[in-house]
């Protein structure tokens, strides 16, 4: 099996994987050990335009791709993942109908009833001799405005309040 390091995905990146894997199964692992069940089904493909202001006022924007799963409940007994094949036709059929942006982040949005709601990132992903599997991850938040709310920049956000009486944020 071969594995491969990524930061992030983009949804170029992705589409190209794909493409190159047409003959495998596509396989999500949403945590170590645990994947979307086979009978899954691509829901939605969301174009996402994020436009904010963090705690410190400063501004950001970026674009995401999220792709929805979902698990068929009268389809619980199947055996057989999608192909790489298949997503790759309905995700052109998506880009036919609202052109994504090639650049941006792709995320997959999925839960079950032993996984919380989220969207998830590729961190990294491997393949056999006959799987493509994207091993995903939760992305942790985070204060984006550590220096104006006088934090050390490597504060974990879990034991350290950003927005503190007086302390600069807004």
């Amino acid at each position: 099996m071969t594995f491969t390091k990524t930061k992030s995905m983009k949804t170029k990146e992705f589409l190209a994987l794909l493409e190159q894997h047409t003959d495998r199964n596509l396989l999500f692992e949403y945590r170590p050990g645990h994947f979307v069940a086979p009978d899954y089904h691509i829901t939605e493909v969301k174009n996402i335009s994020v436009d904010s202001v963090d705690c410190g006022a400063g501004t950001d924007f970026w674009k995401q791709t999220v792709i929805q799963l979902w698990e068929g409940p009268n389809e619980s007994d199947a055996q057989t993942y999608m192909s790489a094949s298949k997503a790759l036709g309905i995700l052109k059929k998506v880009d036919s109908l609202k052109t994504m942006e090639k650049e941006a982040e792709v995320k997959f949005e999925y839960s079950n009833r032993n996984f919380h709601t989220a969207q998830l990132f590729v961190n990294d992903h491997a393949i056999d001799a006959n799987n493509l599997i994207l091993k995903l991850s939760v992305e942790k938040t985070d204060c984006k405005a550590k220096e104006t709310c006088g934090l050390p920049v490597t504060a974990d956000v879990r034991t350290e309040a950003c927005c503190t009486p007086g302390g600069g944020c807004c």
